[in-house]
């Protein structure tokens, strides 16, 4: 092929509305861990659209550059559109045709891959519409809702851009609902019920999909979350009646009862559901926390600072902390970036003493190069504790606590790492009323918090009792050029 067919080929390619133009990036994500996933929805999860996981897939193949594979993968795709719409609405063959024509590309088989651009423009002809498809939207929707957190907002635009075009669709109700359901809790935000869109969504979407549990039990993780746990009991177990065996069911009602401190019950069905799918990270983490919160409640109601009693349940709490241990490891092992496990993990290594696996494990996630801010703050403040309390060194968590308060997003973990410096910052001066340390310290919250009078006074305490410390004289400079 001549150089200037290829370009043209190309920019055929680029317009094409699949997989491979939507950006999905390989860094947002583990490969190895998002197609043990499709996979596992392949084999239990029962729709007439597996074409779609097909379709993603195949991209996953791609990403691994297993290109017969992907082939092999949008064949099978293929065959369940063929399937299940005996009508033929060609429309749900475009994703399919722009990934054939893209992995063809790669494959360097230029006239296959041209064949697919010519199907795809073919379809759009006969179509005599516009260009927007609701399919498409949708299919976007749900691969993105997939691929990460971080997609999730793009998602909830596809899934409104397909409503608009087909606004009695169930399929997109339930991907708008459940879009806007993750986004309000997403990176572990309380949503205040005033600001709450996602109950009404999932309302509507039980009543347009009445077969579907996944969705009810959705439905009652939000009732949940306002107060309302006895509404979403009933729709629990009116999905557990419809798929007692369905994991993906499972993990929700598993959650719904660990929230609802029914530890117990959540663990039962959590080992039915793993027993089912072994390999999945979220499984492993929920059974992990689960056996956490056994620990920290049989900890609490025990005394542990009783030495008597402590001597007497040891072997009960030490069976605890291997319990979690064991399932957040798994975790990590088969969900490589789930930054929270990493954290829980880190904090059980401390409940066990041992101090150089968890500093690994923080040290792993810290390096992770994708971080949002939720994630940086959690990080920091479990950190800091961890230097202050197992560790002992002051300094150390004096500056996880620090770089935990400088992240603006207003959540819990700022205000715990707050109350840190500003109790580590008391119990200075407490013990020396000429500690400037204390005094900066201080300031500094005063200053993140943009209180400049507070901070100003602070730092000229602190500068009192230790006046050549240029960090003082700078900080002090920088606050009263501000006002």
């Amino acid at each position: 092929m001549s150089g200037s067919s290829k370009e043209a080929l190309k920019l055929g390619l680029l317009q094409l509305k699949c997989h491979f133009t939507w950006k999905l990036l390989l860094q947002d994500t583990d490969p190895d861990e998002l197609e043990d996933r499709l996979y596992d929805q392949l084999t239990f999860l029962v729709t007439k659209n597996k074409y779609m996981v097909y379709n993603f897939l195949a991209y996953v193949m791609h990403l691994r550059k297993d290109y017969t594979k992907a082939i092999t993968t949008l064949e099978k795709a293929e065959e369940a559109i063929n399937k299940n719409n005996p009508d033929g609405a060609d429309q749900q063959y475009l994703v399919t045709y722009g990934n054939y024509a893209w992995v063809y590309y790669y494959m360097k088989q230029y006239e296959d891959s041209q064949k697919y651009i010519d199907k795809v423009e073919q379809i759009y002809k006969e179509l005599k519409g516009p260009q927007d498809i609701a399919a498409i939207y949708g299919e976007k929707g749900w691969s993105l809702l997939k691929f990460c957190g971080q997609y999730y907002e793009e998602a909830k635009q596809c899934f409104k851009k397909a409503l608009e075009l087909e606004p009695e669709d169930p399929e997109w109700i339930t991907g708008y609902a459940t879009v806007v359901y993750r986004l309000e809790g997403f990176n572990g935000r309380k949503c205040p019920a005033s600001d709450c869109k996602s109950l009404q969504l999932l309302k509507n979407a039980v009543e347009k999909n009445p077969n579907d549990p996944v969705v009810k039990a959705l439905l009652a993780l939000k009732l949940q979350d306002l107060d309302r746990t006895g509404e979403g009991k009933i729709y629990i177990a009116e999905a557990l009646e419809q798929a007692p065996n369905l994991p993906y069911l499972l993990r929700y009602v598993a959650k719904f009862y660990r929230r609802g401190k029914m530890v117990d019950e959540a663990l039962r069905v959590l080992k039915t559901a793993v027993d089912l799918i072994p390999t999945s990270g979220f499984l492993h983490h929920q059974i992990g926390l689960c056996y956490k919160r056994k620990y920290l409640d049989t900890k609490k109601s025990l005394g542990y600072g009783n030495i008597y009693n402590r001597q007497i349940y040891s072997t009960e709490l030490d069976d605890l902390i291997q319990n979690a241990l064991f399932h957040f490891e798994k975790t990590v092992e088969h969900k490589k970036t789930f930054v929270y496990a990493y954290v829980d993990l880190a904090n059980m290594y401390s409940e066990a003493k041992e101090y150089e696996k968890a500093e690994e494990s923080f040290q792993t996630v810290l390096a992770f190069t994708n971080l949002i801010d939720e994630e940086k703050q959690q990080i920091y403040l479990n950190y800091g504790r961890f230097k202050e309390y197992c560790m002992r060194s002051e300094s150390e968590a004096i500056d996880c606590y620090k770089k935990s308060l400088q992240i603006s997003v207003p959540k819990q973990e700022r205000e715990w790492s707050e109350k840190a410096l500003r109790r580590i910052s008391i119990k200075k001066i407490r013990n020396d009323m000429e500690d400037a340390e204390g005094y900066a310290l201080l300031g500094f919250v005063h200053k993140t918090n943009e209180e400049r009078n507070d901070a100003i006074d602070c730092y000229e305490k602190a500068l009192k009792y230790d006046p050549y410390n240029e960090e003082y004289v700078s900080e002090l400079c920088a606050l009263k050029l501000m006002i």
